[in-house]
């Protein structure tokens, strides 16, 4: 007799693959919907993103400590300079109209003195020779002096790099498994912010309690600058009555001051001198500034309406982002990744970058131009050169990524002059060939006759190779400075402004990528599913020279080879051609989704030079730049196309 056995329990439930069908018993659970099941395209937590966003803060900090820092150091150098006073004639100071004036610089100057005088001193021992002249004799004598102290050196210690690097290693390590339980993620972030803000405020108290003098010094300084500037105005117009007859209106008289005190500040700091001398140097500039003021003036009178609106959506800009600081938590994580992905220098350091290399690629071209007069003494010379070319974002993009995301001019010549060097190599090969030429001769009988002559004829062989300065940050940097140029690339640093196309011909420009929805069916072979799931993550990641991971993105070869290994193979890190030496090689009748397409002559090499993931209808996915979908049958892809191939 067959034992009883009860019935499994089993429920419907709705999920977002479809309609499952759960066995409560056995704990099995079918699909029994028809609806087709999404892919997973989330990135496993492996904290990844919140270690590159944290190095970019970090990286962000220290350069913003820098700068902090080398500007309270100006300041303290301009404070402890020699305070200036100006020197009244007796008529100014008979003068009703500038008395009120003569005063407040006065008042002002005398202020500076006591802040000047409030600067830190030390104690010198010094030694003086007084000379008796009754004795005929020389004695030295020692005796203290108190002179100022040099300004405060407030660069960050060297010494706490190994501390930071400690401090973001232990947080990379907890971000890795924080995604496990949201409240130790929630007690993370809530230490890291913690552990930031305390060490801002107290490095910013430190400085401030450093710079006090300095900043008071400096602060009296500026006052002191503005009531001379003011004295200076009051007495040019005094002077030069035509400078009053000149505007009529109030913003005409404010444009005019302001532009003929900016002319005394710049020459009284240009001259190096007291601000008496400045205040003659000044004079035939007011005139000119009056000029100014009135043709300012005379714009805003005319467009007064355009200046009008742009007053009023200053007023609102303000008023918005004021609503906003409320919001701050919200687009905190925003504002890092746009700090991450922007060049962080000045523009006048970039663009002069930019002109530094371009002026060698033009002597270099002067060279190859001029080449037989600079180098002489060769019969006949023949050429092979390549271009003499740059993409400038690339350049800016190594540079910021080689100096942690912002560098100076001055900073970067000799990273300037090894790119130059690696990017062109300028070769010269000569060759001696014995040639023959016909030479006339007379014998002693006075019969001419010809004979063949050998000589020497040179051929100087110049050669120029330009090795592509988008293919050198491979070669130069380490994992994290190329995660950094490759994110650069990315958003050309958020300044597509920088270098415009008209100016810059060879200038990158930001390229959106191209779609395209696999059809079903396609996706019915597992192997390819899990292939298109894997390389459809990355569309979008620019194109960096041996890329061959998400942290560096990828080239062509490394995209394909990354999407193979996480597919169920392991052929590891492979080029073009040894993905081709791996494949069965099919026609394109028999080619099928999930094969490789590969190409030939894209760029100077031997073999295979480019590779791609064929998706089906004549599409494929590839490393271009971006990564991005393409169709196979424009004419530059049948023009290198060379065969399909299947993996085994």
């Amino acid at each position: 007799m067959k034992p009883l056995k009860p019935r499994d329990k089993v429920t419907q439930r709705m999920t977002r693959a479809g309609l499952t069908l759960d066995n409560q018993t056995t704990g099995e659970s079918a699909g029994i919907s028809s609806r087709e099941t999404e892919p997973e395209y989330t990135a496993k937590p492996d904290g990844t993103v919140e270690k590159a966003l944290e190095r970019a803060v970090d990286i962000r900090d220290r350069h913003k400590a820098k700068r902090t820092a080398r500007n309270g150091e100006r300041m303290a150098r301009q404070a402890g300079a020699p305070a200036s006073r100006l020197q009244f004639t007796a008529g100014e100071r008979a003068s009703p109209e500038l008395a009120r004036y003569i005063k407040k610089a006065e008042k002002r100057a005398d202020k500076l003195e006591a802040a000047k005088e409030a600067l830190p001193k030390k104690r010198v021992l010094t030694k003086e020779t007084v000379y008796n002249e009754a004795k005929g004799k020389a004695k030295s004598k020692l005796h203290f002096e108190k002179v100022e102290k040099a300004p405060p050196k407030l660069k960050p210690n060297p010494a706490s790099r190994p501390v930071q690097e400690a401090r973001l290693y232990l947080h990379g390590k907890i971000h890795e498994v924080e995604q496990e339980n949201v409240g130790v993620e929630a007690g993370h972030k809530a230490e890291e912010l913690a552990e930031r803000q305390a060490g801002k405020v107290l490095k910013s108290a430190i400085r401030r309690h450093k710079l006090k003098p300095y900043r008071a010094a400096a602060k009296a300084e500026r006052k002191s600058m503005a009531a001379n500037a003011e004295f200076v105005y009051r007495k040019s117009l005094r002077d030069n009555p035509e400078l009053a007859q000149a505007v009529k209106n109030p913003v005409s008289r404010l444009c005019q001051k302001q532009h003929i005190k900016r002319e005394y500040a710049k020459a009284a700091r240009a001259a190096g001198r007291s601000a008496s001398g400045s205040a003659k140097t000044t004079a035939s500039a007011a005139r000119k500034a009056a000029e100014k003021g009135k043709q300012v003036a005379s714009l805003v009178a005319r467009h007064w309406k355009g200046a009008l609106l742009i007053g009023g959506v200053g007023l609102l800009l303000m008023l918005v982002m004021g609503g906003l600081q409320s919001c701050t938590a919200m687009f905190g994580s925003a504002g890092t990744g746009l700090a991450a992905t922007s060049y962080l220098s000045e523009d006048s350091d970039m663009l002069g970058a930019e002109a530094t290399y371009a002026g060698m690629e033009a002597d270099l071209q002067h060279e190859l131009d001029n080449y037989e007069s600079l180098h002489p003494g060769y019969d006949e010379y023949r050429f092979d050169l390549d271009d003499i070319s740059h993409d400038p974002y690339v350049l800016t993009s190594i540079l910021s990524a080689l100096h942690g995301g912002a560098f100076t001019l001055d900073e970067v010549q000799g990273n300037l002059a090894m790119l130059f060097e690696q990017q062109y190599t300028l070769t010269e090969r000569v060759e001696m060939e014995i040639r023959y030429r016909t030479v006339t001769h007379t014998d002693d009988d006075g019969n001419e006759y010809e004979e063949e002559e050998p000589y020497q004829y040179f051929i100087c062989y110049v050669t120029l190779e330009n090795a592509d300065l988008s293919h050198l940050p491979v070669y130069l940097m380490d994992e994290n400075q190329l995660s950094l140029y490759a994110a650069y690339m990315q958003t050309l640093g958020n300044r597509p402004d920088l270098f415009p196309s008209g100016s810059y011909p060879h200038a990158s420009t930001v390229k959106e990528p191209t779609y395209y929805e696999i059809p079903p069916e396609a996706l019915e072979d597992e192997t390819f599913a899990a292939m298109i799931a894997e390389a459809d993550k990355y569309v979008g990641y620019p194109y960096v020279w041996g890329g061959s991971s998400p942290s560096t993105s990828f080239d062509c070869s490394g995209f394909i080879s990354w999407v193979v290994n996480h597919s169920g193979w392991n052929v590891g890190r492979q080029t073009a051609q040894g993905l081709y030496n791996l494949c069965t090689p099919v026609s394109p009748e028999q080619a099928k989704p999930g094969d490789l397409v590969f190409f030939v002559g894209t760029y100077d090499t031997s073999g295979m030079s480019h590779v791609g993931l064929y998706v089906g209808n004549s599409v494929m996915l590839h490393c271009g730049n971006p990564i991005s979908y393409t169709n196979l049958n424009s004419s530059y892809w049948q023009e290198h196309f060379y065969c399909y191939g299947r993996l085994p």
